[in-house]
């Protein structure tokens, strides 16, 4: 009995795909290390999460930030993540070209896929070298603020945060990027 061969695209192949219209209109997907994965539909209060994630950001980080909402993130060869809100250096026409390949602070909103934020995007975040990743966890009603990437061999792709910290509706934080600005984290909660 022969094995089962998984195919792996480029990030290259992927964009050749979505520029060839492969994929029908409105359908989301994402490239993971790899694999093209659909993207789950989104309810109301996970797409008034979305907003508020990015009205927030937008004040906190100011001019000469982009703040994107469910963008691609050139992360690798094999990796192009469309986070729900990312914030990147400068302005949207310096990615007229080229989608970012980092990002200040990466942010994912979850319910019913909170497991594989934390543990399949996170691991991805982290390997490339990401140095801030929120999730706001909608199921808890708080915010997991992932720091300081390192090498975790028990990782999904080896690496993790080396600091992970919770806080509550009535929490505030400042972004490690904006250390100036204080993002409340009710502000983030539908």
């Amino acid at each position: 009995m022969g094995t089962v061969a998984v195919r792996r695209w480029t990030r290259q192949q992927y964009e050749k795909m979505v520029e060839g219209g492969i994929f029908p209109p409105g359908e989301r997907a994402e490239l993971i290390d790899g694999e093209i994965l659909a993207m789950t539909p989104q309810g109301s209060a996970h797409a008034t999460a979305v907003r508020l994630t990015e009205e927030a950001l937008r004040s906190a980080f100011g001019p000469g930030c982009d703040v994107r909402v469910q963008m691609p993130l050139a992360l690798d060869p094999s990796s192009e993540p469309e986070p729900d809100v990312t914030v990147v250096p400068g302005s949207p026409r310096d990615y007229r070209d080229a989608h970012p390949a980092s990002a200040l602070l990466v942010v994912e909103v979850a319910d019913t896929t909170l497991s594989y934020d934390r543990a399949q995007k996170g691991s991805l975040y982290a390997r490339a070298g990401l140095r801030e990743f929120w999730v706001v966890n909608l199921l808890d009603r708080r915010l997991e603020v992932h720091r300081d990437p390192i090498r975790q061999a028990d990782a999904h792709y080896g690496w993790g945060y080396r600091t992970v910290e919770h806080y509550a509706s009535g929490d505030s934080l400042f972004p490690l990027a904006a250390p100036q600005s204080r993002v409340a984290v009710a502000d983030l909660l539908p």
